[in-house]
């Protein structure tokens, strides 16, 4: 597998995949991405988030999508990992841990202090391959989220 970066031209490939993640992750109905808001956020005057792609002769078959964040503590940044997905058949090949490579050595180069996701509880495959590679669960946070109505709320 070719690992490379995401273009514009990749936004359709790309919303079809975030599809499917959405589609495993049973959130379908919460995907209202639109080329346009990818294209904003990935492309735009401020990039929000970057991608890379897994190509196997031409095919997009895995992608990641990241970006940067801050550690107070560190006084550096840090890789966030979004999205890691393989599509279904291409998995078990070591596509997904080519990806994380990959990002290593983005977050390497960005004298990154750490990299960090989240991934659903009841995903013991994905939580297995995460141990393996070193990664530790962080226990005593919760995830807190305000959607775009509280967002708007708060921000009266």
């Amino acid at each position: 597998m070719k690992v490379r970066k995401a273009t514009k031209a990749d936004v359709p490939t790309i919303i079809s995949l975030i599809k499917k993640l959405a589609a495993f992750e049973k959130l379908e109905n919460e995907v209202v991405l639109t080329p346009k808001i990818l294209i904003q956020s990935m492309f735009g005057k401020e990039r929000f988030a970057h991608a890379i792609l897994g190509e196997i002769e031409g095919k997009i078959v895995a992608y990641a999508i990241y970006f940067f964040n801050f550690s107070t503590f560190l006084g550096r940044p840090g890789l966030y990992l979004e999205d890691l997905f393989v599509i279904p058949e291409y998995r078990s090949y070591g596509f997904g841990l080519q990806l994380l490579k990959e990002l290593a050595k983005i977050a390497k180069q960005k004298k990154c202090g750490r990299m960090e996701w989240a991934v659903l509880d009841w995903n013991t495959r994905a939580i297995d391959f995460y141990n393996r590679l070193g990664a530790k669960p962080m226990s005593g946070w919760l995830i807190n989220r305000l959607e775009e109505k509280s967002i708007s709320k708060l921000a009266k």
